[in-house]
């Protein structure tokens, strides 16, 4: 819920003093946060003060995801060639997969190597301390780069943008583009993230009764076996555009969760506590188990592959950072954030299982049907010409060459 708050404040920064150190503050704050988790006092030590420190850690962890996505986005696409927008910025989609697929690595290699009860004394802290080493080696990198072109050019010009935030949201024309941005493409992909990666995990673990390990290792090889496809969808999405792309994962979400849950419910642990829906109950099987975490993160890379690509080009220079920064955590934070809380409402509220489900597929559904009407294709949009909005108007009858 924080990370549009951080999108502003880092947003702003980024179009006004450059990307490049924006996103060495945004790493800094969360790398600090992560490794002070690894050091909190437990609550036997300082009572609830230790919950309260740890949520004001998360807050800042928040506020700098905000304006970490934005920067690398917009730092890596003003750096790629026109036509490979989308297979470059698509390795930056890759890491947020990867680093779920390490973070359950690393927490099953603990828990084999300290046994389960030093893990849940001490053993959890590791992961957290550990994460300082990436840290370093992330900041090292990002002080050996040179500032974007695109923004380095606008700057030499003195086009920059004095205030961003209104420019972006104060005047009806970009905010326009805001709200379709929002509406038409990343609160879908927000919430098919979060159903195809963490509310798999969820319903793996509480509703179908799957050992911990179990289900861990089954959505790290669903994860391992996707993340080559974020590449893929990103590279055809220069080729064929980005926006059918995207909105065909939300279609897939929509028709295809229903009866993907249903078959998961049949291949689930005898001794679990679900409904039979759709299919007969087979026997356990981590195998097809795994194989309906792949099919939802193949959706997934549907979206992701293409977004940071589209984003930034649906955006001019002077306020990229701010205007597709918002959006993308609006959708992600907010609507995405909220699948598990008000996936378990609903079935709680209903004490029907699937119930779950019906939130990201009426979101993911309302996105599909905004982008089809409103989103236009932006992938053959120049970015040197600085002329994201003007290029995205709907296309005028083609001149003969004597008319023009």
């Amino acid at each position: 819920m924080v990370r549009p708050f951080g999108a502003i404040v880092f947003g702003r920064l980024g179009d006004k003093i450059g990307r490049k150190h924006t996103f060495i503050v945004t790493m800094t704050l969360m790398g600090v946060c992560t490794f002070a988790v690894g050091l909190l006092p437990t609550q036997a030590s300082i009572g609830a003060f230790a919950g309260i420190i740890l949520v004001a850690l998360r807050i800042v962890h928040g506020l700098a995801l905000g304006g970490e996505y934005g920067g690398a986005a917009t730092y890596v696409a003003e750096h790629a060639p026109h036509g490979k927008r989308g297979f470059y910025t698509s390795f930056i989609q890759t890491t947020a997969t990867l680093g779920l697929f390490m973070s359950l690595a690393i927490i099953l290699a603990t828990r084999q190597g300290v046994g389960e009860s030093a893990f849940t004394t001490w053993g959890w802290r590791i992961s957290f301390l550990v994460s300082i080493l990436l840290v370093g080696v992330s900041l090292y990198i990002r002080w050996s780069l040179r500032e974007s072109p695109l923004y380095s050019e606008l700057k030499q010009k003195g086009q920059v943008s004095r205030n961003p935030i209104k420019e972006s949201f104060g005047n009806r024309h970009d905010l326009k583009w805001v709200v379709l941005a929002l509406f038409g493409s990343t609160m879908g992909q927000g919430v098919v993230w979060y159903t195809g990666q963490f509310f798999a995990l969820f319903y793996l673990q509480k509703i179908f009764g799957v050992p911990l390990v179990d289900s861990s290792i089954i959505v790290a090889a669903a994860l391992l076996a996707g993340t080559p496809f974020f590449v893929v969808t990103g590279r055809l999405s220069d080729r064929i555009g980005r926006k059918w792309i995207m909105l065909s994962g939300m279609a897939l979400g929509v028709v295809c969760y229903v009866p993907l849950y249903g078959l998961m419910a049949a291949h689930a642990p005898a001794s679990a506590d679900f409904q039979q829906f759709l299919f007969p109950y087979v026997g356990y099987s981590p195998v097809i188990l795994g194989i309906c975490v792949w099919i939802q993160v193949m959706f997934v890379t549907m979206l992701y592959g293409p977004i940071a690509a589209f984003l930034v080009e649906l955006f001019p220079t002077r306020i990229r950072y701010t205007s597709m920064s918002l959006p993308y955590h609006i959708g992600n934070g907010v609507f995405g954030g909220l699948v598990p809380i008000v996936g378990l409402a609903l079935i709680g509220a209903t004490g029907n299982n699937y119930m779950g489900l019906l939130y990201p597929i009426v979101i993911a559904a309302i996105c599909f049907v905004v982008g089809s009407v409103f989103l236009r294709e932006t992938a053959q949009i120049d970015l040197h010409a600085d002329q994201s909005h003007a290029q995205l108007v709907r296309p005028l009858p083609l001149l003969e060459p004597e008319e023009v």
